[in-house]
């Protein structure tokens, strides 16, 4: 299988070219502009001279069978428009895009084509966060807060923000019928912002603070007086009378640990299985995103 890696920046070095550099059976190709990043990535890899390229066009000539989509969330719609055109079963990082116009666009284009297009929500593969399926959860908080971080509205929801809201739709157990947003703007800039869904017997509360004195990622669900808690996508603890603690083992990858490779390899078993993947539900997420920032634009004004 022919697969290709588009933009070798730090989630593609960290996250997902540890995974996809040990799989058996592919012929890993490497795109980027900067040839000495490509030198320097391909050589720590042992890529041969012939899977690297400097330039889209060289890649997709390869007739590649899957294509993996790391470059700048600006340039998404471009490269993957000529991926889908070009029938290559595409996975990009979140999110498609910035406006939802061509979000919507990138859907409706794989599925006249019949290709398949998957977006990085690599959280719903998390063990800690898929196991929380199982968990009772009428009440479900998820902090996502980072220090000094102050972004434009649309680029922080888009590019960081969407983990949580994907996450949460993920998660509630029934249909959403109130959407409530709140948010703090200062000076075009976007300091926190809470995202409330609600329905039938239960709550999701998303919050992102960019100014609160911790990198922290902390998720936490409860009903029928339990409560599971996750903390940085690794520790997970059990609460029923005296809480009790499971630990990210001292050898589990950070790529597992953070649903990464399992993400990957359900795309991968895909491709080689024929099976199409759909990005409705993902693009759900996308419009979900759209209305929240509307409504910070239309308060923080």
């Amino acid at each position: 299988m022919k697969v290709g890696c588009i933009g070798l920046g730090d989630i593609a070095q960290k996250a997902y070219l540890p995974v996809l550099t040990t799989q058996a059976g592919i012929e890993l190709h490497l795109q980027t502009r900067t040839p000495a990043t490509l030198a320097r990535i391909a050589d720590q890899h042992r890529i041969p001279e012939a899977q690297r390229h400097t330039d889209l066009d060289s890649l997709i000539a390869q007739g590649l069978d899957a294509a993996f989509v790391h470059a700048p969330t600006a340039v998404h719609p471009e490269i993957v428009t000529r991926l889908l055109e070009a029938g290559v079963a595409t996975y990009v990082d979140k999110p498609l895009a910035y406006e939802l116009a061509e979000s919507e666009r990138l859907v409706r284009l794989a599925e006249e084509r019949g290709v398949s297009l998957a977006v990085g929500f690599n959280r719903r593969y998390a063990p800690g966060y898929a196991q929380c399926v199982e968990h009772p959860r009428e009440l479900i908080l998820l902090q996502k807060n980072r220090v000094g971080l102050p972004e434009e509205p649309r680029s922080m929801i888009l590019d960081d923000f969407i983990h949580v809201v994907d996450t949460l739709r993920f998660l509630v157990p029934g249909t959403v019928d109130d959407v409530t947003v709140r948010a703090r703007v200062e000076d075009g800039l976007l300091h926190h912002v809470v995202l409330q869904l609600a329905g039938d017997g239960f709550t999701a509360l998303g919050v992102m603070n960019r100014l609160s004195g911790s990198t922290e990622e902390i998720l936490e669900v409860s009903g029928q007086d339990t409560k599971r808690q996750v903390v940085n996508l690794a520790d997970v603890i059990d609460h029923k009378g005296q809480p009790t603690v499971r630990r990210r083992g001292d050898w589990v990858p950070v790529a597992r640990q953070r649903g990464i490779e399992q993400v990957v390899l359900a795309f991968l078993d895909a491709v080689r299985a024929g099976k199409v993947l759909g990005a409705r539900d993902a693009l759900a997420t996308h419009e979900l995103c759209e209305q929240i920032v509307r409504e910070v634009l239309r308060t923080g004004a």
